[in-house]
């Protein structure tokens, strides 16, 4: 059983290695499209601060705005950077030409921040973009979410939260609502604990997470009364309860909003596995689901304007 285990790790290991460069250049693989006459304003938006730092977003508004939002988070390996930031600007054009006003969000991320803090960062900025809703000329009701990978992750988590809000605190925006309606997503990470087979524990093994680039990502903290610092999270159970929370299958409920999935049979870094079990577990709740599965997709692929087309026949399908 060691022995086997022990083999399950070494291939994984090398398997994660191999395809590290797919996901490093997650956001430059971006087939460029053909620009048109939309014509559409662009403001950058602070939307929160953390530690004295602004937390940014672009909103992108079409001249025939349909009054409906996305949520679009630029993250790719749980990094989010002004750099990422044209890319997925032109990636999300499909959706200004349908209508929608488009908020590209950048979180915190590693290696300052671990995904907890991405997680929080997300549900500000929905909540951001609902609380000036009718500043932004947008249905506060009518909100989508979006993302690739580890933005598909994020949008899951915010997808699936069971959105408690800050009732007494002094930030108004914290007053309301993080709850999305409908959810679109790219080859996500769903379940850190049976990553890709059942009780592999991405959190287990310190020497895949470096390999990765993923060890600051999983460098769960909490706060030491003590030496008043952030101090690393050693504790295994610990370390896999957080995992837990922050694994979106684990809340999945029936009363989350209709999501679609897309995903590479052949993705050697993301295993299709994730999309499948999660579907698995909307079906078995009851909640609207598509899963597309491209046939020889890898982490990523060429002409993704099929699929970006399923997201926007989504969108218009359950934010009406």
């Amino acid at each position: 059983m060691v022995q086997r285990l022990n083999l399950v790790i070494r291939n994984f290991f090398f398997i994660m290695v191999r395809s590290l460069w797919l996901l490093l250049l997650l956001v430059t693989t971006v087939e460029t499209r053909s620009q048109d006459s939309l014509q559409v304003q662009r403001k950058e938006l602070v939307y929160g601060r953390k530690d004295g730092l602004a937390l940014m977003m672009v909103m992108q508004s079409p001249a025939r705005a349909n009054g409906k939002a996305i949520i679009s988070i630029v993250s790719g390996n749980w990094r989010s950077s002004y750099d990422m930031l044209s890319r997925f600007e032109e990636k999300d054009r499909i959706y200004l030409n349908s209508g929608y006003t488009v908020f590209e969000v950048m979180t915190s991320s590693q290696p300052r921040y671990a995904i907890p803090d991405e997680v929080e960062d997300a549900k500000r900025a929905v909540r951001f973009v609902r609380y000036n809703a009718k500043e932004f000329g947008i249905d506060p009701d009518k909100i989508g979410i979006t993302g690739l990978s580890s933005g598909g992750h994020l949008s899951l988590m915010v997808a699936t939260a069971d959105d408690k809000q800050d009732k007494r605190g002094g930030d108004a925006v914290d007053k309301v609502s993080a709850r999305v309606q409908a959810a679109a997503v790219f080859y996500p990470p769903t379940d850190f604990l049976n990553y890709g087979q059942q009780g592999l524990n991405t959190t287990a093994t310190q020497a895949i997470l470096v390999a990765t680039g993923l060890a600051a990502a999983f460098d769960f903290k909490k706060w030491n009364d003590t030496t008043r610092t952030y101090v690393s999270v050693t504790d295994m159970d610990a370390k896999l309860n957080i995992a837990r929370q922050h694994s979106p299958i684990y809340s999945i409920s029936p009363d989350d909003p209709p999501v679609l999935i897309a995903h590479g049979d052949a993705d050697r870094l993301v295993p299709m596995q994730q999309s499948e079990s999660f579907i698995k577990k909307l079906e078995e709740s009851g909640v609207p689901n598509k899963f597309v599965i491209k046939k020889g997709g890898n982490h990523g692929w060429k002409n993704s304007e099929v699929e970006e087309q399923q997201f926007v026949e989504w969108f218009d399908k359950y934010l009406k």
